[in-house]
């Protein structure tokens, strides 16, 4: 096994098929959200109703990354990652012939399983194209596409939709999953561990994660017992998962990578900076549409250069971090992106185009030159054979934190009474405080004597 990386123009081509997975899953998600009130209107149901479509996808991944990922170190990362393409793949062309909600939330669960299979791994592939001099420049390259992805998706959603139906929303994702495969070839060889898969601890993992997400969003209904029911099942079942795994050296929730300080730190720092830019996501389009009058299409533009100056920004950080402390770029990055939350939760009542526009560029500046560096410390603090196990996490923590942002202003929209201004203030400034408690995350951080780079 070459531990340098691949070499061009192989490299080149690996990252190229990464690149055409990634953009598949984020642009996937983002592209339907737009669509939600078309396959209501197709299918005769409430709003919703529709959204299983997403949910049902959001499950599928979260309760599979730690089982694929851990699956990928036994049997290599490149078979898991070509049978989850292949499944995204046919189970997109499901997608774009359901002739019912029940069809499409099936397909859809089944696209949730491909897209875990690919992102359970992409962190892990990244030590093996690069040498780890240059590993800050692939993940930089990675956050790129997220980036860009997240910020296309729902004008390109938007353009297929004024073009055609839903279906081709699905559609296009056939061919492009069909070249991503072709690509695949040039994906490096991992090395394989000879232990048994636990099949206890996958049934376990499901159960904990399941029952957490689909708890959690659903906690701002009011006079829900069952999303509390859920929750506490949940922990139960992962105060069982965790137990059961702290007696093995290479456990499927990786507790053995969270005993490493300046890994758990920076899952902390994950879960929070993305529960803070999921609880402004959520908000933002409720106060700029019913606070301010604007249309979606408006909303969605002064939304646009937040993600815009991620993408802008993520190579560079990537860079950075190839050469300087990545625990004080990201706290840099946090502190930026939490003085963007707080300025954006002190808009004036009537706030000019500019007034946003400033506020969301710092904090895309912010969050970009935060989640490069942090990206790089998970990757390269855990040892090469446990890479699945660090790419599960970095998965699992970024969906955790982006689902408990959204359960976070359902709460608050819920108490609040209010979607508009006030609610949107509050949501906005505990955003702004996830985003500090990151930053301090961040900044403890301390490099240790010896990294796993090459370990």
């Amino acid at each position: 096994m070459d531990e340098k990386g691949l070499s061009a123009p192989r490299r080149y081509w690996a990252m190229f098929t990464m690149a055409v997975s990634l953009l598949l899953a984020v642009l996937d998600g983002a592209a339907v959200n737009v669509a939600l009130p078309t396959i209501a209107h197709d299918f005769g149901i409430g709003a919703a109703d529709s959204i299983r479509v997403v949910n049902a996808y959001l499950l599928a991944v979260v309760v599979l990354l730690f089982p694929l990922s851990s699956l990928a170190e036994i049997v290599g990362c490149r078979r898991v990652y070509l049978g989850g393409l292949a499944v995204f793949t046919l189970a997109s062309l499901a997608c774009a012939t359901a002739d019912s909600l029940t069809t499409l939330t099936v397909a859809r669960v089944f696209q949730g399983f491909g897209a875990a299979g690919t992102m359970s791994v992409n962190l892990a592939f990244l030590r093996y194209i690069f040498p780890p001099e240059r590993l800050g420049r692939g993940v930089g390259f990675y956050a790129l596409i997220v980036a860009t992805a997240s910020a296309a998706g729902p004008t390109a959603g938007a353009f297929v939709l004024s073009l055609a139906s839903w279906h081709w929303l699905f559609a296009i994702n056939v061919p492009l999953g069909l070249t991503a495969l072709i690509a695949a070839r040039s994906l490096p060889d991992t090395p394989r561990a000879s232990r048994p898969y636990d099949l206890v601890s996958a049934g376990l993992n499901v159960l904990t994660f399941g029952l957490l997400i689909d708890g959690l969003k659903d906690l701002g209904d009011h006079g829900a017992a069952r999303p509390l029911l859920e929750v506490a099942a949940a922990l139960l079942c992962g105060a069982l998962l965790v137990r059961r795994q702290r007696a093995r050296a290479a456990p499927m929730l990786p507790v053995d990578l969270l005993r490493l300080p300046i890994f758990a730190l920076s899952v902390t720092a994950s879960v929070c900076s993305f529960a803070a830019q999921s609880l402004a996501f959520v908000s933002l389009p409720f106060y700029l549409q019913h606070g301010l009058g604007r249309t979606a299409m408006e909303s969605g533009l002064l939304i646009t250069p937040w993600p815009a100056a991620v993408a802008l920004v993520a190579p560079f950080a990537g860079r950075l971090a190839d050469r300087h402390d990545a625990g004080v770029l990201g706290g840099i990055g946090l502190a930026l992106f939490s003085a963007g939350l707080a300025a954006v939760a002190l808009l004036p009542d009537q706030p000019t185009v500019a007034d946003i526009a400033w506020r969301m560029v710092l904090c895309g500046l912010g969050f970009g030159l935060f989640q490069s560096p942090n990206n790089r410390v998970m990757a390269t603090s855990a040892p090469r054979e446990r890479s699945g196990g660090a790419s599960g996490i970095q998965a699992t923590a970024r969906l955790l934190g982006q689902t408990t942002g959204a359960a976070l202003a359902a709460v608050v929209f819920g108490l609040a009474g209010a979607v508009g201004a006030p609610g949107t203030g509050i949501t906005v400034g505990l955003a702004s405080a996830l985003a500090a408690v990151a930053c301090v995350a961040s900044l403890l951080r301390r490099p240790t004597g010896t990294t796993a780079e090459n370990t």
